[in-house]
């Protein structure tokens, strides 16, 4: 029916005969032009990609990208593999397969590759020939390696070290395979974007710029009016325009420009036809397509070049369909020539912007919290799924320490190794994976990852530890025949390497590493099943040490958690704690015994008084704990911590705190719930004890206790040490009910009398500390719609506020969500169960349980934080030396003894450092860790910023040949802080970008000098981090 292609024709008036002579003529008109059509000879099309950049013209960078998420929906082997797919239809394998021949097709195409942990299993499949094959590819530039680490890490819930562990692992595997150095941070979906991020992992690694997509609605909005979408970006304010990035958030996404531009074979763009023999010719409304949106683009851009993300999640699984469309858009629009479209990568862009010799807006601070809508702030993720994020925390501190007693020993390539847990960690740091984003059954996957991991890592600290135990000298060691056992299930009160029987004569040796680089004394709590036990340190001296019960709620915890983890009851439950105080040398270990007192026992563990307090009954005194300078007074009528007192520092501030819950929205009204990333309260309701409150209190010489059952489902033991000045809070909560079908997110608050006028200060990846103020955004104009979720923000150090007289600090034992809502006050989220899913992609609501046989339950958090008030400016010693503590806690390592020979057949204090040195005490060793290629690597990390105390933000100094006095350095090479690069070469190639209002003379940043071969001293600057290659 050909002749309804046309319009209608105007034939009115005229006769039936002469309108059907007209329509006749008209359709023999068509076929006769339909058949010259049809009958052009088909042409083959030779597209011209050759494209570069163009003066005077809006340049569009054509960035062709897959975005491969290391776990999310699927697990990273499903995700790999193509497997499950009827969850995502995704395989990073098609991915890189397809890729090398389509880049082979065409010189000047392009890709760019994120995701180490992926390619590197890919690379490991290959044939040498695809090998070589691919590093032509990567020397040529056709595919650009960028960012570098295994995974695209998280920005929120990440601690520094880790950051720097998972970013190392992939750089330096990159330069080994192909030489290369990285120049681009590419952080396109994590969910808000840290300080830390840009200037340890943008400039301190060497890049040259960093992209990212996720910034607030509101500040988006204002920069595309303002063209601020690109900045230069200073995240450290102690190390300024010497550690400063050029940064760029999207107009959008990390998608194409707009649902044009998509494909993939079953995208449903519309794709350049170009053959004029078939129907839906289209060249030039594609071509019009195309130059409008870059007209757009270019409108809020400044200079003429802007980027086009062409990719998204898992694309080019079959690359040539992306790659013929943009060929032709490249051949046509250059054609065309209103715009100029080129292949290209962000390194080019990246060159391209510097060398318009523009100015650039300031960026301070960092992006968080991150909304993207009204009603939809990503601030939930800071604490969901609080069991992996206090896991993958344990197990940083942990590896941390493995890799030192990894260095002493020797390390072997053959295994056991820290190499798995190494891999774990690193793909735990992906932004859907600490930060608690994913599925239900990826969270088991990291977990058992992390599992697998420690196993060989627990081997290796074992070995090391007998190792050292066994020889006298400090040199090396012959086999070795202690069986140490070691404890991961401490937290739940489960330690089988403790829990044995000393009424037979037999002792036990309790071996204490320290993996900082000063000497400490803490308390150890160990569960034992004997009363009359005593505890002798290595000379033979009796030690104070103390008995705590082992009360009814901690061993219901114990044992349901002992099954559900172990698989099998626990032979003997413990009747008590035994506590006593541990002095350990830096980078080393001090070894205690354990036995049964006897009659000569001068000191024998006290048994802790134990009083049990009863609300109903009317009591008007107040309770006293703490055996030291702190005091914690609790009112005995209310069961409420009311007064904290400092003896010493002559602090004395009223303090509150209780446990209250926001129930979920359920997104009944506009679809928009809380869930697994977004936190929407509906109202916050107080939780209390349910009639009388009953509480137990327990003192002694070296600790006072006070157990309180909040309610049902919470319980709270708070700790105040005899020679601490802060208080511990250990919290048990959950399973958090939902039987009345309200998902629940459960917060403590903790109010005091400071008045701190909206302002508190929060860390950045447990490195800076950020002002916020309430209700605030430094860079737009905020539009207050979530009073709660928009003033959250991420925690994996602390969180602290100030008024003229005192500083109120809390630190956390993982990353969680926090603020202060009200003045004087804080609050932290402990906990979310969530009974709906966001809408943001992950599919299921944040409902975790555990479960034995076929019984669930909901999840049960054991966790603590800490807290304390000082003077004025004396606050940061506290946040910065215990923080450090509870990164690096004592690793504790158990075997028996027959008779008391052990202290003079083993070394029983070992310290890798000399015996007359200490680190400072601003400094702290992030990294000491022994290379395949038999170098060693040591990064020291300055832990104060500039002003941050009086004592301790000044330069520090560290003797190499003190921290190393058993071994000859024959020469030490400052490198990048990724150890993929000479530090000397990456300051030589960095681009200085220009700041729009700035003079161009910057004030000088202090940083250390280079260290003279002679001495080897490192100096380091506040907030400095300095990375090194040893080789002895």
């Amino acid at each position: 029916m050909l002749f309804y292609w046309f319009s209608p024709l105007d034939l009115k008036g005229l006769s039936l005969i002469t309108q059907t002579t007209i329509r006749m003529a008209i359709q023999a008109c068509f076929l006769i032009i339909l058949l010259s059509v049809l009958c052009v000879d088909s042409k083959y099309i030779a597209y011209n990609t050759t494209s570069s950049v163009v003066p005077g013209k809006i340049n569009v960078h054509l960035v062709p990208h897959t975005h491969d998420d290391v776990g999310w929906l699927k697990t990273i082997d499903q995700y790999y593999v193509g497997s499950n797919n009827s969850i995502q239809g995704a395989c990073v394998q098609n991915v890189l397969d397809s890729l090398v021949p389509a880049l082979l097709a065409d010189k000047n195409r392009k890709f760019i590759y994120v995701e180490q942990a992926f390619f590197q299993r890919w690379w490991r499949d290959q044939s040498p020939e695809v090998q070589i094959i691919v590093k032509k590819l990567v020397s040529s530039g056709q595919l650009e390696l960028i960012n570098g680490g295994m995974c695209m890490h998280d920005e929120a819930t990440t601690h520094y070290i880790d950051m720097i562990d998972q970013t190392t692992l992939g750089h330096r595997f990159i330069k080994e395979e192909f030489n290369v150095t990285p120049r681009i941070g590419w952080q396109i979906d994590p969910f808000g974007h840290s300080a830390v991020q840009a200037y340890l992992f943008g400039a301190e690694v060497g890049f040259d710029s960093i992209f990212f997509a996720r910034i607030d609605y509101q500040d988006r909005a204002k920069r595309k009016d303002e063209k601020s979408l690109e900045v230069v970006w200073r995240g450290s304010k102690s190390l300024g325009s010497s550690a400063q990035i050029f940064a760029g958030a999207f107009p959008k996404n990390y998608e194409p420009p707009s649902d044009n531009f998509y494909f993939e074979v079953d995208d449903e763009s519309p794709i350049v036809q170009d053959n004029i023999n078939l129907f839906d010719y289209n060249v030039p409304d594609r071509v019009n397509d195309f130059v409008s949106a870059a007209l757009s683009q270019a409108n809020i851009t400044r200079t003429n070049h802007i980027m086009w993300t062409m990719g998204t999640d898992f694309k080019y699984q079959y690359a040539r369909t992306w790659f013929r469309q943009m060929d032709k858009f490249i051949h046509y629009v250059n054609q065309d020539g209103r715009v100029n479209a080129l292949y290209s990568t962000p390194s080019i862009y990246t060159d391209a912007k510097y060398a318009a010799k523009e100015s650039w807006p300031l960026k301070t601070d960092d992006y968080f919290p991150y909304a993207d809508e009204v009603n939809a702030y990503w601030t939930g993720f800071f604490t969901s799924r609080p069991a992996i994020k206090g896991y993958v925390r344990t197990m940083s501190g942990y590896y941390l320490a493995a890799r030192q007693l990894e260095f002493f020993k020797g390390r072997s390539k053959a295994g056991p190794n820290t190499d798995s847990l190494a891999d774990a960690l690193a793909v735990a740091q992906h932004h859907d994976a600490v930060s608690g984003t994913e599925k239900q059954h990826v969270a088991d996957d990291y977990a058992k990852r992390l599992s697998i991991g420690y196993k060989e890592a627990e081997k290796v600290v074992g070995a090391s530890l007998s190792c050292i135990a066994e020889s006298k000298s400090k040199t090396g060691c012959a086999n070795t025949t202690i069986k140490f056992q070691q404890c991961p299930l401490l937290n739940i009160s489960y330690c089988p390497g403790s829990e044995v029987d000393l009424s037979n004569g037999k002792g036990l040796v309790v071996v204490v590493y320290n993996s900082l680089g000063w000497k400490r004394e803490n308390v150890i709590r160990i569960p034992v099943i004997n009363e009359n036990v005593n505890v002798k340190d290595s000379v033979g001296r009796e030690i104070e040490s103390q008995l705590l019960p082992l009360l009814d709620t901690p061993r219901g915890i114990r044992n349901y958690h002992s099954m559900a983890y172990v698989g099998s009851s626990p032979n003997v439950t413990p009747k008590y704690w035994l506590a006593f105080s541990a002095s350990v040398p830096p980078l080393g270990f001090s070894t205690y015994i354990i036995s049964s007192a006897t009659s000569s026992t001068k000191r024998a563990a006290a048994v802790s008084r134990q009083k049990v307090y009863n609300t109903e009954v009317t009591q008007n005194d107040s309770i006293e704990i703490g055996p030291g300078n702190l005091k914690l007074i609790y009112s005995g009528k209310e069961g409420k911590l009311t007064q904290y007192i400092n003896g010493r520092s002559s602090v004395k501030v009223s303090v509150e705190q209780l446990y209250s819950y926001y129930a979920g929205y359920d997104g009944s009204k506009d679809s928009q719930a809380s869930g697994a990333y977004i936190f929407r309260p509906n109202g916050t309701y107080p939780i209390n004890s349910e009639g009388q409150v009953a509480f137990t209190v327990l003192r002694g010489p070296l600790l006072d206790e006070i157990h309180q059952r909040i309610s049902s489902w919470i319980y709270q033991i708070t700790r105040v040490y005899k020679g601490k000045e802060h208080a511990e809070v250990e919290f048990i909560v959950g399973p958090i009910p939902i039987d009345d079908g309200i998902g629940k997110e459960v917060v403590t608050k903790i109010t005091t009398t400071l008045k701190n006028n909206k302002t508190f200060y929060t860390d950045s990846n447990g490195r800076d500390f950020i002002e916020r103020i309430r209700d605030y955004r430094r860079d737009w104009d905020l539009q207050v719609n979530q009073p709660v979720a928009g003033n959250y923000y991420p925690i994996n150090l602390g969180i602290y506020m100030k008024d003229d007289s005192s500083e109120f600090s809390i630190l956390v034992d993982r990353s969680v969500g926090g603020s202060s809502i009200a003045d004087g006050q804080f609050e932290l989220m402990l906990h979310r169960r969530l009974l709906r899913d966001d809408s943001r992609g992950v599919g299921e609501a944040l409902n975790e349980t555990v479960c034995i046989l076929d019984a669930c339950t909901g999840l049960t958090i054991v966790g603590k934080y800490y807290l304390r008030i000082d003077p004025l400016t004396e606050g940061a010693k506290w946040r910065r030396s215990y923080g450090q503590e509870i990164y690096s806690p004592f690793l504790l390592a158990f075997t028996e003894q027959d008779g008391n020979n052990w202290t003079n057949a083993h070394v029983t204090t070992f310290s890798a450092m000399d015996s007359s040195y200490v680190l400072p005490d601003n400094v702290a060793i992030i990294t000491l860790q022994e290379l395949d290629d038999g170098k060693v690597l040591i990064r020291l990390a300055h832990l104060y910023e500039i002003g941050e105390d009086k004592d301790m933000s000044i330069t520090a100094s560290v003797q190499l040949k003190k921290v190393f006095p058993y071994k000859k350095i024959n020469k030490v090479t400052e490198t990048s802080l990724s150890a993929n690069q000479e530090r000397a070469a990456m300051e030589r190639k960095r681009l200085i970008w220009k700041v729009e209002g700035s003079s161009g003379e910057e004030p000088k940043v202090a940083r250390g000098r280079p260290v003279d071969p002679v001495t080897l001293v490192v100096e380091l600057a506040p907030m400095e981090i300095r990375t090194f290659l040893v080789d002895f």
